[in-house]
């Protein structure tokens, strides 16, 4: 994989340390603004990376690029990952993935068209931990309450309340509590548990935004409650209760770095299977196997996943009276 990566921010910085790491990954070019060409620059020197853009077309035609990385503000999602699209290049889209249902079906229906890889960056979904809670959920029993929590003070909030709104907390650009950090928990939740029957949103609002909020997803006999702040810290928490037993595990869920099963005849389990040294290698390692082998069939059933979860999110917001973008 000849990866272009477009943005230049807190999530790339991130990553970029780890991508050497990643067998068949060549990051080969980086997209910034030409108001921030130094810093652009700088971050590619640093990380050995060839090329900078400051024009998203020019990048696209570069035909030795064969995947992108969308990596700017969420209200960008939809129309960088569609001119890739357009382009010929495969997409690894930033979560949350779009902001409208109708966007994620347009994109879907032009990668389906072109054969290309289309998917979202959310780190949890190609977790071996999460893989073993799935399988070891039936241990639980009949499941009853599902509590997802993910708070942490915004290192943006500060600004935010002296009047710099910057984009997590801008409701034009698609920011907020629910899409930034309760987008993690809908993914988590959804991933193990399936589309909700019902959706509704609680959040605190500030200024036109949810600055932190409580979502409840009703099933059948069951409701999951995933918590998200920016306003205020932790601890994060999640528990998974049911008439046998609980898997609980301390930490955001985009890391879950270990599972704790306890059942009601005693049994006790620790489990820590992911040993990478960052949350976004098992994805990214994933998305090479995907675009080297075209896997379509997983792209779909990754789709698949990532619809239900804007879904849920886009209901969420409009119980609210929330509209991004």
């Amino acid at each position: 994989m000849r990866l272009a990566v477009v943005g230049a921010g807190k999530i790339v910085a991130e990553f970029l340390p780890h991508a050497r790491d990643i067998a068949g990954l060549a990051v080969a070019a980086v997209v910034g603004r030409e108001s921030s060409r130094d810093t652009t620059e700088a971050l590619a020197a640093s990380h050995g990376i060839p090329l900078v853009f400051t024009d998203l077309d020019d990048c696209l035609a570069d035909g030795d690029i064969d995947t992108v990385w969308v990596a700017v503000p969420n209200v960008l999602h939809a129309d960088v990952a569609r001119r890739s699209l357009l382009a010929g290049k495969h997409v690894i889209c930033e979560k949350p993935f779009v902001l409208r249902t109708e966007e994620l079906a347009e994109l879907r229906a032009l990668a389906a068209e072109r054969d290309l890889i289309l998917v979202e960056a959310i780190s949890n979904q190609y977790l071996a931990n999460v893989a073993w809670m799935r399988e070891n959920l039936p241990r639980l029993g009949e499941l009853r309450l599902v509590q997802c929590e993910y708070s942490q003070y915004s290192s943006r909030y500060d600004a935010f309340r002296e009047g710099t709104v910057l984009p997590a907390f801008d409701p034009a650009a698609g920011g907020g509590a629910l899409m930034d950090l309760g987008v993690y928990a809908l993914h988590l939740v959804i991933g193990l548990l399936g589309a909700p029957k019902t959706v509704s949103y609680t959040p605190r609002m500030e200024r036109g935004v949810d600055t932190s909020g409580v979502a409840v997803l009703g099933y059948d006999g069951l409701s999951a409650v995933c918590v998200a702040a920016k306003d205020s810290p932790g601890p994060c928490r999640t528990k998974i209760q049911g008439t046998e037993g609980v898997m609980v595990f301390d930490g955001p869920p985009n890391e879950i770095p270990a599972v704790e099963l306890q059942l009601r005849d005693g049994t006790r389990e620790r489990v820590a299977l992911d040993d990478d040294p960052h949350r976004m290698t098992a994805e990214f390692r994933a998305f090479v196997r995907m675009v080297d082998e075209r896997n379509l069939a997983e792209r779909d059933r990754r789709l698949d996943h990532s619809a239900a979860v804007l879904d849920t999110a886009v209901r969420a917001l409009a119980s609210a009276g929330i509209r991004l973008g």
